[in-house]
């Protein structure tokens, strides 16, 4: 710290000049207000005073944003009512950056995945948690979404979203269709505790294996009504969920026909080695009775 501070926590409300840089006059010499002064400044001039929500990351909290509200407070004005404190995106521990080239950028993700798979891997953490990243964790997420679209194709409960001038909103249903009111306010609850997106995920998919069972037991009608709940819920965290098989394409269906060939021949190493790249580009992969089956 500099040794003219009265406090090593003290910061900078003015930056001396430096070649290159925008500065302006001052009565301190030429130079430009400090990192935690632009953007308290940014804030209260475009938000205006006490605007609701103030996000960023956890290793923003001190220095910087207790240095923005000390300002505003210092000033007199209100600033934010909340924050929001996300954690990380990792990669086995490590925090994804630039600068250590363990970044994945997000048009190659969804070029080889489904981005309602990139959605549920998010949901599936909370904000304040870390997120890991990896081959493994995506696929993860895909197993999970095919869950849901299976849920879809069994049901026919596909949709729920509709797009509008504004973006995506859940489509609207009757009252007819039957929502299960108890696990609405499970999931209302859960979301309503500091976005419990893990607990609200948990919620649907118990709806989804309580479907299932209904059906299974012989009781379709219960057994609509949950899934229609499930997907309903889902489409309120953004995934709308998919009845339609994508179309197979050559090359992948190429690599099934291989592996299930080397399935065949008991060599299992090269048809574990056939999955991951079928997962890589973008598959989620089963195996069935008939042989390899591969959705989106």
């Amino acid at each position: 710290a500099n040794e003219d501070k009265r406090s090593p926590l003290d910061f900078a409300l003015w930056k001396k000049a430096k070649a290159g840089e925008p500065s302006w006059g001052s009565p301190w010499g030429p130079g430009r207000p400090g990192w935690h002064t632009e953007c308290v400044v940014m804030s209260l001039d475009l938000l205006g005073e006490g605007f609701d929500l103030h996000g960023g990351g956890q290793d923003l909290k001190f220095p910087h944003h207790e240095n923005e509200r000390a300002q505003a407070v210092a000033d007199g004005k209100v600033f934010a009512r909340h924050w929001m404190h996300n954690g990380w995106v990792e990669v086995e521990g490590t925090k994804m950056s630039k600068s250590l080239g363990n970044f994945t950028t997000l048009p190659d993700l969804l070029s080889r995945h489904d981005a309602r798979a990139y959605r549920l891997l998010v949901l599936r953490a909370h904000y304040r948690s870390p997120i890991e990243v990896t081959p493994d964790t995506v696929a993860d997420a895909e197993k999970a979404l095919g869950r849901l679209d299976g849920l879809a194709r069994r049901f026919g409960v596909a949709g729920f979203l509709e797009q509008s001038e504004g973006g995506f909103v859940v489509e609207g249903r009757p009252p007819a269709a039957g929502i299960d009111p108890e696990a609405s306010a499970a999931f209302r609850a859960r979301m309503d505790d500091d976005l419990d997106t893990p607990g609200a995920l948990a919620r649907i998919f118990e709806l989804v294996t309580g479907a299932h069972s209904a059906a299974d037991s012989g009781d379709e009608v219960e057994g609509g009504r949950l899934a229609r709940s499930a997907a309903a819920l889902a489409a309120a965290l953004g995934l709308s969920l998919r009845a339609d098989d994508a179309e197979i394409d050559e090359e992948s269906a190429r690599l099934v026909a291989a592996r299930d060939e080397a399935r065949q021949a008991r060599d299992y190493a090269r048809a574990d080695a056939l999955r991951d790249e079928l997962v890589t580009r973008g598959w989620t992969v089963e195996d069935t009775a008939s042989g390899t089956a591969i959705r989106r």
